[in-house]
This record gives structure tokens, sequence and C-alpha cells, in this order.
């Protein structure tokens, strides 16, 4: 899954040990080229774009190698890059700086081969698309060269930018183009194994938190000093339709509300939620039920002409926390506090709410929106990842939770044994073959809202310009797209909301 950024190119460094992991390094901003070392790793920076989301890795494509900078997407299965004759790469504007991310030149490759003409096609719910060829060419992530690495040439695109994705092979685009499952090829993590950079196809995710400056994708092995308490296994689901692992869905349980004021459980008809943790989406997705309810706790209001739930920017300064439970009793539980939920409307000013409760205050966008609740699958994006340690093991069909040791500064990478072994350090959830498909029994009262309210800092003593309604709607756009193939909700449209200033 993706979602729109604009942001500056990160640097390429490289470390290279022993063939067993490949780690690629997170930071938010270009800090130049630097170089680290531990065993059996290489490493990459990759750049975390904040208001809009993603991360994005600096890699290089062909021979002699064509640097480009592409975003990272566990929701996703393919390479795919912007042919350098793409119009949107030659379109430069006050609006557009065309593919300033990097763009390739297969012309200029001497290990270029096309191996699927016009076969490569990927759409997106807001209408954007790339479709070209499928190609296969070196591909580089910091010292580590892949040979006949099979890629999507976006010739005819409208997205300046590519992406690595690292999904399930069945997930792959070109299985949405033959209707075939034999179309299938060797993806990134999947050659990484065969070509012996690690063991398994196995990784782990630390994004650290909305501010920070580094965090890591881990090839091939766990890092024990990136997350706190105990690392638990839990399944990942068939998808339905299928009968086959396509997308890392998984049961999420339980979701409570905690405040000064006490601790609610929220309800949905939903429970057990299926939702996919996606690092390429900016924003969670629950049913509307549940997300409602989560509202109501932080005093959101959802605007229907946008699609999106707004609150005042100040509520980032709440000590109120959400914690979501997976796998049932004794299964993983990640807490996700407010400053990680609160999210900037506009790359520009601040804006204010024109009128009701808030009227005067700045808002801000709440890291939990709705899909409707007949959508077959919900999804966690990076508001939930970033305050999780997840290990993703695509050999034994499970996903290994922890909570994230915000900035921590020590590492110990632990690789797989082998393929196929057991994810290391990590213990099962020992009551997840329980779940009931049975709803979760409503409360009645949403008592620990009063301390998310009472706990937020604004003193409304200088406010900030007048909302700006119409800017509300690029924003929300941007954030909120998802990969129409994956068969999540394609029906958020977005509509601009005029203004309901009292003054105009």
């Amino acid at each position: 899954m993706r979602t729109v950024a604009t942001l500056a190119t990160g640097a390429l460094v490289a470390s290279v040990a022993q063939a067993q992991v490949v780690q690629w390094d997170i930071v938010r901003k270009h800090t130049g080229p630097k170089l680290t070392r531990r065993a059996g790793t290489f490493t990459e920076v990759i750049t975390n774009e904040k208001v809009r989301g993603g991360y994005f890795a600096s890699c290089s494509v062909g021979t002699p190698a064509q640097n480009l900078t592409l975003q990272l997407d566990t929701g996703s299965s393919d390479i795919w890059v912007p042919s350098s004759s793409a119009s949107v790469c030659e379109q430069t504007s006050s609006s557009s700086d065309g593919c300033s991310l990097g763009s390739f030149d297969e012309s200029e490759s001497s290990t270029a081969t096309v191996v699927g003409e016009n076969e490569f096609s990927i759409s997106y719910v807001d209408g954007s698309h790339s479709k070209g060829d499928y190609i296969t060419d070196t591909f580089q992530i910091g010292g580590a060269k892949l040979t006949n690495m099979t890629m999507g040439l976006g010739t005819s695109t409208d997205i300046p930018y590519g992406l690595v994705g690292v999904g399930y092979t069945l997930n792959e685009a070109i299985i949405g183009t033959t209707h075939s499952s034999s179309s299938q090829y060797d993806n990134l993590p999947v050659l990484m194994q065969k070509q012996g950079l690690i063991a398994t196809n196995a990784y782990s995710l630390w994004l650290n938190d909305l501010d920070a400056s580094t965090g890591s994708i881990l090839f091939g092995g766990i890092d024990t000093e990136k997350y706190k308490g105990d690392l638990t296994r839990i399944n990942i689901q068939k998808d339905a339709s299928a009968n086959a692992f396509t997308s890392f869905i998984v049961s999420m349980t339980s979701v409570q509300a905690t405040s000064s004021s006490g601790t609610d459980t929220l309800s949905s008809a939903t429970f057990p939620i299926p939702v996919v943790l996606d690092s390429g989406t900016t924003f969670s997705y629950v049913p509307t039920d549940l997300a409602t309810e989560m509202w109501n706790e932080v005093g959101a209001e959802y605007y229907s002409e946008v699609g999106l739930a707004l609150l005042p920017c100040s509520m980032e300064n709440s000590a109120g926390h959400f914690s979501f439970g997976f796998g049932g009793t004794g299964g993983p539980v990640i807490n996700i506090t407010m400053d990680e939920l609160v999210l900037p409307l506009t790359t520009g000013g601040a804006v204010t709410f024109p009128s009701g409760p808030n009227k005067g205050q700045e808002a801000c966008q709440f890291g939990v929106q709705n899909f409707s609740s007949d959508s077959t699958t919900f999804l966690l994006g990076d508001t939930f990842m970033r305050s999780a340690y997840v290990v993703y093991d695509l050999v034994n069909n499970q996903i290994g939770l922890a909570p994230t040791d915000f900035n921590a500064t020590k590492s110990n990478v632990v690789a797989f044994a082998s393929e196929g072994a057991q994810m290391p350090s990590a213990t099962a959830a020992p009551n997840q073959a329980a779940v009931s498909e049975s709803a979760s029994t409503t409360t009645g009262s949403l008592g620990a809202s009063g301390g998310f309210l009472n706990d937020k800092s604004s003193d409304g003593s200088s406010l900030p310009p007048p909302l700006d309604w119409s800017r509300i709607a690029v924003m929300g756009a941007s954030m909120s797209l998802v990969l129409d193939k994956d068969g999540l909700d394609s029906s958020r449209g977005l509509r601009t909301l005029e203004s309901e200033d009292e003054g105009e």
C-alpha cells in the first residue's frame, strides 16, 4: 500500500559482514553517508516523511548503477521504478518537481532485460497508477547486490517515485493481471534468501517514534534491543477468497482506552477484527463502530465532507493511550500514546476549527480513521506500527509482536538459524486457537474519556488564522490511499469541504 509523499532523497550507506542478515536503517532527514558495522548486516538509509507518511530507501538499479529512492511497503510485493521516459518524470512546475527521488533509464543499463512487455499494472483508490513492463536487472541495497531481480518499470505513471514491496509473492501485481498463481516470481525477500544473503524469508521492522531520526528494517533476523518485554508469535490468516497467504492479516481481539479517569474496553461487532500490518499506509483504519468509540474517547469530530476525524492538536499532550490486543488472552498488547496518534493537517501554517466546541483551536488529524464495517479486512498503518516491534516470518506464516523500545541505542542482532527456523526469542500466543468470532460486549459508558480530555494542554490565548477547509481534502486524499487489489474498502471518496466559518 502507498501514501503520497514529497521528501529529500536519502543517502546510501553500506556495511557488509556475513551473508545472513541485511539491515536498512531509517532516518527522517538526510544526514550524509555514514558507515556502521555489525555482524552479518548490510545497512542503508531510509527516510521518514513525518507529515504525509512513508519510509523510503535509497537503492540502486542497473549497470552502471542508477540511484533511486523508493518507498518501503510491507503491504505490497513488487519492486517498481518510474521510467525516465514517463511523462511524470519530465514534468516540472510550481507544484511538481518531477521524479526528484530518481527514475530509471533502462536503455543506459547493460544488464536490463524486458521479461514481460506491458504486463506490469498497478492502480490505487485515488485513481493514480503505474503501468509498463516487467524487467530483470541488478538491484543493490547498501553493499548487497542481487542479480536478475524482477521489477516493474513504470513507463505510464502519474506517481513520481517507486516502491519496494516485501509482501507475499501471491500479492504481486502480475497475479491480478494473469489471474494465475503460476505467474508469481521471486520478489526481494525470496531472492535474498535464494542468493544467500539471509537464511530464511523473514524480516523485522522497527520504525521508532513519530519524531525519531533512526529506525530499521532487518532482513533475516531480529534485534532483541529494539523491543521491551516478550516477543510473542501470532498466526497470519489466509485470505478467505484465495484460501492462501496473500497479506499480513492477523486477528485483533481487543482495544482498550486508558486515561487518568480509568480504563474502557471498546466494542465492535467485527471482533475479532482481521487487520493487515502495513508500513505503506500512514493511518490505521478500523470498523466504523470501533473508530467512533475511539473518537469519542479523545473528542475527535468526524467530517463526512472529507471522510476524516479531526481533533485539536493539543491532544497530542494527553497522557491517555489505547491498548491493541492480538491473539486472544495472553497475546501481545501494544500501547499507542496520543503523541503518535495526532498528525498535522498540512505542511503549511496552522489551521483552526471554524465552529463548535473546538472553535479557534488548531486542527489535526486523528491517526485512526474508519472503514465501513462490511469491509473484509482492516488496516493498521504507521500510526500503530511505530509503537510495535514487528517480525514478519513468511515461511512459518507468523507475525512476532512486542512493544517497541523507542530511540533504543543498543543493538543485539540474532539471525534466523536456517530456512523455516522458528522466530528467535519468541513464544507463541497461548490462546489464539480459542479466539471466537463473536463480537465483544459493549461496556455502556466511556468513563476514561474524561481523562483524555482533561489531560490536554491548551490555554487558547493565541489563536491561529481561520481554517482553510479546502486544504484538508488534499491532505486527506494523500493519507488514505490503499491498494484496490487488496480487497480493502475503495468507496472512500473525498470531496472539497466548503468553509463553515461563521464569518464567511
